[in-house]
């Protein structure tokens, strides 16, 4: 958990990584008491053979989520991704697909942390 505490800072881009998906996510408080982290979602990644896929989650609902399941994010990695999403229009609209592939990633992610099927510790 100490390592945890030298990165989960303001403004620092975290990563959740679960099967072929990497959620990305700026940090926006760290709650010490409780080991959780407050972080605002930013884009999914779902890797594919061809190329990753990039969801855009930067209207989606802030989470509040254990502490030691994030790791931080690379800047190189972050990068293009960030890139390509500020390089398109932007949304009139919320969008629900965005929203929904969020809510089942988070549910699978949190099913197999109760289960400690290889989730960080």
């Amino acid at each position: 958990m100490d390592m945890s505490l030298d990165f989960l800072q303001p403004g620092q881009i975290v990563s959740l990584e679960y099967g072929d998906r990497n959620l990305y996510a700026e940090v926006i408080q760290f709650v010490v008491s409780r080991h959780l982290c407050w972080v605002r979602p930013l884009l999914m990644v779902t890797w594919t053979q061809e190329s990753p896929l990039i969801t855009d989650l930067r209207d989606a609902s802030d989470l509040l989520w254990p502490a030691n399941l994030f790791r931080p994010a690379l800047d190189t990695e972050v990068i293009t991704f960030l890139s390509q999403l500020l390089a398109k229009e932007p949304k009139t609209e919320p969008d629900s697909v965005a929203k929904q592939q969020l809510n089942q990633f988070i549910h699978q992610l949190w099913q197999a942390y109760q289960e400690g099927l290889g989730i960080r510790d």
